[in-house]
C-alpha cells in the first residue's frame, strides 16, 4: 500500500468531434442533403463557424461530439463528486468485487496535511495503515475474498481510499463540468482533474473547447461574494493551455 496521485488518459473520442458538430449545426439551417453538408464541412475550416456557434449560445450541437476518460488515483470522495454529474456515463472500480488486502489499498493525500510537514505526513500514512490493518482483519473474520466478505469489510475504508474510473460525457456537459469544476471555490482534488480533462480536450477539438473553463474566463465571476479574486491568474491558466 502507499500514496498515489492521479492520472487521466483520454481513451476514446468522437472521430472528427469539430466536424461533426458544425454538421449539426448548419443541418438545421440548410435545405442541403448531408452528404452535400458533410462534403462543404469536409473542405473549409469550421473554427469560425464554431465560435460563432458557441458566442451564440447554441450548444445542442456540440452533443454529438462525446469524450471518455480513464482517471485513475483518486479518492472515492472525489468519485462521489463527480457523480453527481447526471449526464454522464461512469464504471468505477467495485470495492466488493476487488480486495483491497496485500498491496492493493493505495490512498490519497491531501496537500493541506503534507504542507504541515514530515510529521504530519507520516501519522497520516499510519491513520491509512490502521484502516488497512482493520479492512484485512474484517475480510478474515467474515470468511476470506468472498463478495460478501469484501462488502462489508468495505465498510472500515476511509474517503482517501483510491479508485479508478472511466467516465463519458458529451461536448456540451463537459463545457458546463469544467465551469463548476475547474474553478477555485471546487475541492483541490477534482479541480486539478479537470483541469488535466480540459487540457486533453483542447488538444483535439480547440475550437469547441477555447472558451471552456470557470466562468471569470469569459466575464464576471459567477461566485459572487465568494469569489477567489484570482481571475487573472485562473485566465493566465486557461491561456497555457490553449
Amino acid at each position: 500500500m502507499g500514496r498515489t496521485s492521479y492520472k487521466v488518459t483520454l481513451l476514446r473520442y468522437t472521430p472528427a468531434p469539430e466536424e461533426i458538430t458544425a454538421m449539426g449545426a448548419k443541418l438545421c439551417y440548410s435545405s442541403s442533403d448531408i452528404e452535400e453538408i458533410k462534403q462543404g464541412i469536409e473542405s473549409k475550416d469550421q473554427a469560425k463557424y464554431l465560435q460563432r456557434l458557441v458566442d451564440m449560445g447554441h450548444l445542442s450541437p456540440i452533443e454529438h461530439a462525446s469524450f471518455t476518460f480513464g482517471i485513475e488515483g483518486i479518492s472515492r470522495s472525489l468519485m462521489a463528486q463527480f457523480t453527481r454529474h447526471r449526464v454522464a456515463s461512469f464504471s468505477v472500480q467495485s470495492q466488493r468485487y476487488v480486495s483491497k488486502m496485500g498491496e492493493e489499498f493505495n490512498y490519497i493525500l491531501p496537500p493541506s496535511i503534507e504542507a504541515l510537514g514530515e510529521d504530519a505526513v507520516a501519522a497520516y500514512a499510519a491513520q491509512m495503515e490502521q484502516m488497512h490493518q482493520w479492512y484485512t482483519d474484517w475480510v478474515e473474520r467474515l470468511g476470506g475474498k468472498s463478495e460478501s466478505s469484501l462488502e462489508d469489510a468495505r465498510f472500515v475504508l476511509p474517503n482517501a481510499c483510491e479508485t479508478k474510473m472511466l467516465v463519458t460525457m458529451n461536448a456540451r456537459e463537459l463545457i458546463h463540468f469544467f465551469t463548476l469544476r475547474c474553478c477555485n471555490r471546487a475541492q483541490w482534488e477534482i479541480r486539478e482533474v479537470a483541469w488535466d480533462m480540459l487540457r486533453l480536450c483542447l488538444d483535439v477539438a480547440p475550437s469547441l473547447f477555447k472558451n471552456a473553463g470557470p466562468s471569470c474566463i469569459g466575464g464576471p465571476c459567477s461566485e459572487g461574494k465568494m469569489t477567489c479574486g484570482k481571475a487573472d491568474q485562473v485566465r493566465a491558466r486557461q491561456a497555457e493551455l490553449l
